[in-house]
């Protein structure tokens, strides 16, 4: 017999909470315990973490990638509204690198990977961190709830106390900086949460956070 809809609603509320308490957990302790080097934790580490639940829940769910958010409907907008973002995005993280430093710091902490080395990381991240946040986690809880606004804002809390441990453990920063950070990353996730809203397409997501992720460093 076919499950209700209630059922299913049920099953992917618990899913999500699930993958939701499994993320802040094993992520917390594995920032606290390691410190691989950057490419491992991007490239390998992170999508075991984080890919490999979302893919085994889907299994369960009998749902396939297109729920969450592959597709190529929208593409174009999702572009558009993800440089627009992007933008503002920008403006803010340079408003806040001067507010830290009394001037325009651009250099401390840009590294010293190559360009392409750094982009190509910045959207391996992007990916796993999007499709778990936004394309699970966002889309399950909205579907369930049919509040986008609950939705979008108790994901992205969930997104910002999963950026707790590398602020403390990893970065180290001092209380000003991490609670800035900590800001926009919330920010962040109700940006991107909004964006994949309006085009139903992770990729306007991916994108987006890569537009973040750049400029967040130049006050870091």
């Amino acid at each position: 017999m076919s499950k209700s809809k209630t059922d299913v609603y049920v099953l992917k509320i618990k899913n999500s909470v699930y993958l939701a308490a499994f993320l802040l957990v094993v992520w917390g302790f594995y920032r606290l315990i390691f410190k691989l080097p950057e490419e491992v934790e991007e490239l390998f580490v992170k999508p075991v973490i984080w890919l490999l639940p979302v893919f085994y829940l889907l299994r369960k769910e009998k749902e396939g990638i297109s729920s969450l958010g592959f597709t190529f409907k929208n593409f174009f907008p999702a572009v558009y509204l993800s440089f627009g973002l992007g933008f503002l995005f920008l403006l803010e993280a340079l408003l806040i690198n001067y507010l830290k430093y009394g001037n325009f710091n651009f250099a401390a902490y840009i590294g010293y990977k190559p360009f392409l080395t750094s982009l190509g990381l910045s959207f391996a991240t992007a990916f796993s961190e999007e499709v778990t946040f936004r394309g699970y986690l966002f889309n399950r809880v909205w579907e369930v709830s049919k509040n986008e606004v609950f939705s979008n804002l108790s994901t992205s809390f969930v997104w910002a106390l999963i950026h707790v441990p590398v602020v403390v453990f990893v970065w180290k920063l001092e209380i000003t900086a991490a609670f800035l950070f900590l800001i926009l990353t919330t920010l962040f996730g109700i940006g991107s949460a909004f964006v994949f809203a309006r085009t139903k397409n992770i990729f306007s997501s991916i994108l987006l956070h890569v537009f973040w992720e750049w400029p967040i460093i130049l006050f870091r």
